[in-house]
């Protein structure tokens, strides 16, 4: 990892399974052509959003130090960002919902380091540079948005996933990745655009991770601010979209306030949105979240919370009413009259208490599994972990006792004490058994051959959600995506068109250039006629050095190049326009 990581303390915070996910950012490997695509876009931004988006965005812009006129360098905006207490890694294309919002929990923006290929000029679904550097870090500058964003990773990296989320996420990421390709054939895209297609269309109970990256994609990546009537932007897909920026602001996407229910509006990341919702301020979409994250099971927990986890089938976390943390995957719940009477991780399994591994309960311990009744105990109004000693003592619930505990649910626990755990209110949330026998009617849960029996303490569950409690407990560095994203092919036509764009962007930065604007125009003319990008930047050069009779050759090239390739005509009429308008302006 190069210096760029090591520059932001709050990198170095970070836990290791998410910094597997971090790349260096190759700064060398942006070509001209890169660095022009990202001025255009910048340039086009600036001029149109100082009049649609909200106003922290151009603020943002010289707070966090983004130029105009150069692609970001990691460093460069982690130096900046540090001073708003934020971080930016850079990451390989899409990285998991999960992680993607735990990046944000702590307070890491994720920025997709490549950058869109020119023919992607207005809009990729695949996350790049523009997206992330030039959407996401503008906006961050604004405390109260800030805030939000943090808050978001922090219940959004809680929520439950299904497997078919995780197929979801890889299908778009593959998709991102063959559409923002050069020459990728056709038929593969048909293919992936399907399979996304296929799959969004799936008849299922979407997931909370499903639900919350609904708002996440309403407010983060598509938000507007301010009222139906008279919107402004702060999403960044929309920030870093030249051509969605425009399109959303016309009467065809219709305006809807924003409201809990965009948790069930999905979206479609291959399109333009046919609707966006409006926040009146940054408040209100905080008051959404703590309205959404009420009905989670990290809040709810009880028997639907350990079914979502079961069925995630994935790592996760249940929380007991003494504040014990069980980490697992849990293949089993027992129920009786709408309530989680026992409880069943299978392999792997830590204890934890407030985010903490008890010692002598992490997973070499627990390596088989766990399980334990949840409840109180038959006939007795006092719950286990109520009782003081004297209660404890009373029920025959101390060391060095045989003892029969029956659950209200009808698990029976029957062993000899050996110890209990305590937690730091002195409340009993663990009491381990020898020689153990646990049943539930016929069916045997625990033999005394399989040794110690360790029993949970706690009346009810609390909370239930996604990873572990203690992200020391397990190895989570194993993320190994299923496609990477793909870099631009050479060939000496590329490589010669890319020395023309470097001397154009020698010339205006005042360096000695290798050619001449005439000669690089000639080569451009003769041997690179569909590109338009150059001319754009070769009229702005001579526009200011105010040679009208050349000016003019490279407007004409240009209206034969729109002539030929219509579908770009208004990508060039929008360069012009930035030159000529900004003449008349002055």
């Amino acid at each position: 990892m190069d210096a760029a990581f090591e520059s932001n303390p709050l990198i170095d915070r970070l836990p290791e399974h998410l910094k597997q996910f971090i790349k260096p950012q190759d700064y060398e490997e942006y070509t001209p052509i890169n660095q022009a695509v990202w001025r255009y876009v910048m340039r086009k931004n600036v001029d149109y959003l100082s009049r649609v988006a909200h106003s922290s965005y151009l603020e943002g812009l010289k707070k966090t130090g983004i130029e105009v006129d150069s692609i970001p360098s990691m460093y460069g905006m982690n130096r900046i960002l540090k001073e708003i207490g934020w971080a930016a890694v850079a990451v390989d294309g899409f990285i998991p919902p999960n992680a993607f919002m735990e990046f944000q929990a702590y307070n890491v923006l994720v920025i997709a380091s490549d950058i869109r290929q020119l023919e992607h000029i207005e809009y990729t679904p695949a996350p790049d540079i523009i997206h992330e550097g030039a959407g996401h870090a503008p906006i961050i500058a604004n405390p109260e948005y800030a805030e939000y964003l943090r808050r978001f990773g922090e219940i959004g990296c809680k929520a439950i996933s299904s497997a078919r989320d995780y197929e979801i996420y890889e299908a778009i990421r593959l998709l991102s990745i063959l559409k923002e390709a050069e020459g990728t054939p056709q038929d593969e895209i048909d293919a992936a655009e399907k399979r996304v297609e296929e799959l969004q269309n799936e008849a299922v109970e979407p997931s909370e991770m499903a639900l919350i990256r609904n708002l996440h994609w309403w407010t983060v990546e598509y938000g507007l601010i301010g009222t139906p009537e008279n919107p402004k932007i702060y999403g960044a897909g929309l920030l870093s979209s030249i051509g969605e920026s425009a399109w959303c602001m016309t009467d065809n996407v219709k305006k809807l306030p924003y409201d809990i229910n965009a948790a069930y509006q999905s979206f479609d990341i291959t399109k333009p949105q046919p609707q966006l919702y409006v926040t009146p301020n940054f408040a209100h979409l905080s008051l959404v979240l703590e309205e959404f994250a009420n009905k989670m099971a990290l809040r709810t927990g009880g028997l639907s919370g350990v079914q979502k986890l079961i069925e995630s089938k994935a790592l996760g976390t249940i929380e007991l009413s003494t504040g014990l943390q069980i980490s697992g995957v849990f293949t089993n719940v027992i129920e009786e009259d709408g309530k989680p009477v026992y409880i069943q991780a299978t392999g792997k399994t830590a204890l934890a208490y407030r985010e903490k591994e008890l010692v002598g309960h992490g997973t070499a311990y627990h390596a088989e599994g766990f399980g334990s009744p949840v409840g109180k105990l038959k006939g007795i109004n006092l719950a286990i972990e109520d009782m003081s000693p004297r209660d404890l003592k009373a029920y025959d619930i101390y060391e060095g006792k045989r003892v029969t505990l029956e659950f209200e649910g009808g698990v029976k626990v029957s062993g000899e004490i050996i110890t209990g755990t305590r937690n730091l209110q002195g409340k009993i949330i663990l009491i381990s058994f020898k020689d153990c026998t646990v049943t539930y009617k016929n069916q045997e849960l625990f033999r005394p051959e399989w040794g110690i029996y360790d029993m949970a303490v706690g009346k009810k569950i609390i909370s239930a959600f996604s990873g572990p409690a203690d992200v020391n407990s397990f190895n989570l560095i194993s993320h190994v995506p299923s496609s990477k994203t793909i870099k631009a092919k050479k060939s000496p036509e590329r490589e010669e068109l890319e020395n023309l764009y470097q001397s154009v962007r020698d010339i205006r930065n005042g360096k000695k250039a290798a050619e001449t604007l005439a000669d690089i125009f000639s080569v451009l003319e003769e041997k690179h006629p569909n590109d338009w990008l150059l001319s754009i930047e070769i009229a702005e050069l001579l526009n200011n050095l105010n040679k009208k009779d050349f000016l003019q050759k490279v407007l004409l090239h240009l209206d034969k190049v729109k002539d030929k390739r219509p579908k770009i005509a208004h990508l060039i009429d929008g360069g012009l326009e930035l030159i000529f308008e900004k003449e008349k302006s002055l």
